[in-house]
């Protein structure tokens, strides 16, 4: 079997495939040793092995390329590979599952390397450790597979360097697999390490690795961006000018005023170290007051609510308008009194009832069988990605088909009972319009393929003995009864428990995404040996941070913008530019659908108006996607704007169906787009009243950059604009392009 998967005979793209190739079908990657050894000994007459003369095997004439073979050599005759199958021919095929030690675990050194140019290669060395305590060295059997261009691995395992930067080898062999993390980085000679001040134990994790890197941190963002940053990320709105100013321009004239006191000939040699860290204290005790004034408005929950509204499918033709309002103020209230994230899940997963009496029953309203249930909730809890075991064990992560089949075999006994549905096209089967009651019958399973037995439901990656959802017994002295126990309760027990580390580390990795761009693990909902942490200390720092304060969401959002590393400027040093996985400066990001209108709205004074809803109803706030009739939606050039700019169908349960990223709609739509100009060109908006208010062109010019931009405009920009505004015949034109322009330029359409 070894031999089968490191020449690459069991892979998806040969005989591995669903269909196998050639008439030769064999199992993805080993998974099935049985139906491999029937393959190999029995099918095709028994011609595929030749007993009386193992060179004459046709699995080893094609692969040493003896006779035609579409998928060209494999292994040399000369080679331990050729070796190994020519004896197991030899000595009669034995299949030796039953009777062989088993596989246990492999381990692989170094387990993480880095390498400091011209450094480029390394060799690594692989044991095998086996159920009767035997060591054997598999070096020259296991695969080796980089997860990046970076690096190149040879079938001996040595790796070579193909560029610089990070990547991790996947160590293979049977059902074993191991990560090895690999850097190689740039000489940098003269580098020296900037001794930069610390905030929590979050700086020192990214920092000992940037030092590691031979890379500097950038420097501390000035005030008018991380006041934009922090609204942008807590709120999904910006601060108004009158906000902005008193944050902002009280440190800009102390700045000033220290710049034109004279330095003292008497002064200590360190006092401008102490009045720079002094300095720097009031800083960070300023922003912290911020954060936690933030944390207490209503647009927080709003905007956090959304992203939650997200991933847990809050849309109209699953749960229908009313199940919509109900679930999404639901979820709205658990972050606006800061429920903790445990009680939040066990009151998700263990919901039944009325979908429109209890809302947090409308979680199990899209996802309406076993699988769908499973696949959800293991993605969204438990950064499980199960898709692929679903048809064969996962290629890349630990599940087994059986693993998957168990697992959604425990969701396997939940029902619905109807009481209306009142879709609007009775052919459409997914639609659903009316209240439902989510109820446990007492009776239903999951067939397993593989087997074609009734998968037996246990916790998602639980031995046997671990089940914990069949019956359990009780004794009642000199009684003893058995009792089926509630399944959505375990679960909901054990997903939340906090000896269950995995559902920690994948909810602090999700707040992690949210504010600096990219998860630790990215995507956020993908944990798997072949995703690594890009620090996966400060992952179980967290993790186990979170926990022990009773899973307070709040708590860890302070945590990680108080942190100097969510506080660092976008703006790279000449040491961290091709960076973006280590946090050594804030990555530079397009606002969110959401967060563009309701801030286009906000710097044009315009309320929004969407239908059905009351006006000025900011988009953040919206329970749902957009109205399920493609008519109504054409109808709304809010809506369109939207979708267009990535807020997603919720049609899956995960952070990345939510795109932020820029095409040429998009570019169009800002430059002539209804939305934009409709609301440039309404009556009563911000120009308006600043011209009705009889405001000087420079007073104007102040309020649209302060509103927009959390600054006061250049020098050179206000005195630009202020030419251009002279020159004007048609004032409030020349405004309203004015204002065109600061919501079309990158510093209001990114978040830095």
């Amino acid at each position: 079997m070894a031999v089968l998967s490191k020449a690459g005979c069991n892979a998806g793209t040969c005989h591995g495939n669903k269909n196998g190739k050639g008439g030769f079908k064999l199992s993805l990657r080993g998974q099935d040793p049985d139906a491999d050894h029937q393959t190999l000994t029995r099918e095709l007459f028994g011609r595929r092995a030749n007993l009386l003369d193992p060179e004459q095997s046709l699995i080893l004439l094609k692969p040493t390329t003896e006779l035609a073979h579409e998928g060209g050599l494999r292994f040399r005759k000369d080679s331990e590979l050729y070796q190994a199958l020519r004896n197991w021919i030899a000595e009669g095929m034995r299949d030796d599952v039953s009777s062989s030690p088993k596989l246990q675990g492999i381990a692989v050194a170094p387990g993480e390397r880095n390498l400091i140019d011209p450094d480029d290669r390394f060799q690594l060395q692989v044991q095998a450790k086996f159920s009767d305590g035997s060591v054997r060295d598999i070096t020259n059997f296991a695969v080796y597979e980089a997860s990046n261009p970076f690096a190149k691995v040879s079938a001996t395992g040595e790796v070579q360097r193909a560029g610089l930067g990070e990547t991790t080898i996947l160590v293979r062999y049977l059902h074993c697999q191991e990560p090895v993390r690999v850097a190689f980085i740039p000489a940098r000679p003269g580098f020296t390490w900037m001794d930069t001040p610390r905030q929590n134990y979050i700086d020192d994790h990214i920092f000992v690795k940037l030092r590691t890197l031979r890379m500097n941190p950038s420097e501390l963002a000035s005030d008018e961006v991380f006041m934009r940053r922090a609204y942008l990320d807590l709120l999904g709105i910006l601060p108004t000018a009158d906000e902005a100013r008193a944050f902002v321009v009280p440190a800009i004239r102390s700045s000033r005023r220290q710049e034109a006191q004279p330095s003292s000939t008497n002064a200590a040699p360190d006092q401008s170290f102490l009045t720079s860290a002094a300095m720097e204290s009031l800083v960070f005790g300023k922003r912290e007051r911020l954060i936690d004034q933030l944390l207490d408005r209503p647009e927080f929950a709003d905007f956090w609510a959304l992203k939650w509204a997200d991933l847990l499918r809050v849309e109209a033709h699953s749960l229908d308008q009313k199940g919509v309002q109900i679930f999404h103020h639901w979820i709205r209230q658990s972050v606006a009194e800061n429920k903790p994230l445990d009680q939040f899940v066990r009151e998700l997963i263990s919901a039944r009832g009325s979908t429109y009496q209890n809302p947090a029953a409308n979680y199990y309203r899209p996802n309406r069988d076993p699988a769908s249930r499973a696949k959800a909730t293991a993605q969204v809890f438990l950064g499980a990605r199960l898709q692929c075991a679903e048809c064969h064990n996962h290629p890349s992560d630990r599940w087994t088909q059986d693993d998957y089949y168990d697992w959604a075999a425990a969701f396997g006994r939940v029902g619905y009972k109807i009481i209306e549905n009142k879709r609007e096209i009775g052919s459409d089967k997914h639609e659903w319009n009316g209240e439902q009651i989510v109820f446990a019958p007492r009776s239903g399973s999951l067939k397993n393929p593989r087997t074609s037995k009734d998968a037996q439901p246990r916790f998602l990656g639980a031995t046997a003995d671990q089940r914990g959802l069949t019956s359990q017994i009780t004794d009642h002295g000199s009684r003893i009864t058995h009792h089926e126990p509630d399944r959505l309760e375990v679960l909901a027990e054990w997903l939340t428990s906090t000896n269950n580390t995995l559902f920690a580390r994948v909810q602090v990795n999700r707040i992690w995404f949210h504010l600096m761009g990219r998860g630790l693990v990215d995507p956020p909902d993908d944990f798997r040996a072949t995703n690594p942490a890009s620090h996966p200390a400060l992952l179980d720092a967290l993790a186990k941070d979170f926990v022990e304060h009773n899973h307070d969401v709040r708590h860890i959002i302070r945590l990680i913008m108080n942190s100097r590393v969510y506080q660092l400027s976008f703006e790279p040093n000449n040491t961290n530019g091709a960076d973006d996985i280590n946090f050594s400066r804030t990555l530079t990001r397009r606002l969110g659908a959401e967060q563009l209108l309701d801030c286009q709205s906000q710097v044009t004074g315009v309320p929004l108006r969407f239908a059905s809803y009351p006006v000025g109803m900011r988009a953040a706030q919206l329970p749902g996607v957009r109205p399920e009739s493609k008519g109504k939606r054409r109808s709304n050039q809010l809506d369109q704007f939207l979708e267009m700019f990535g807020k997603p169908p919720r049609l899956l349960t995960t952070d990345t169906e939510r795109s932020c990223e820029c095409n040429m709609s998009q570019a169009f739509q800002m430059i002539s787009g209804s939305a934009i100009n409709g609301l440039l060109a309404e009556k009563e908006n911000r120009v308006s009243r600043l011209l009705a208010a009889d405001k000087s062109n420079g007073e104007i010019l102040e309020e649209f950059f302060w509103t927009a931009l959390t600054r006061p405009p250049m020098p050179e920009e206000r005195e630009g604009l202020l030419a251009a505004l002279e020159a004007t015949k048609d004032r409030r034109a020349e405004f309203e392009d004015i204002l065109w322009g600061l919501l079309n330029s990158k510093d209001f359409v990114f978040r830095r």
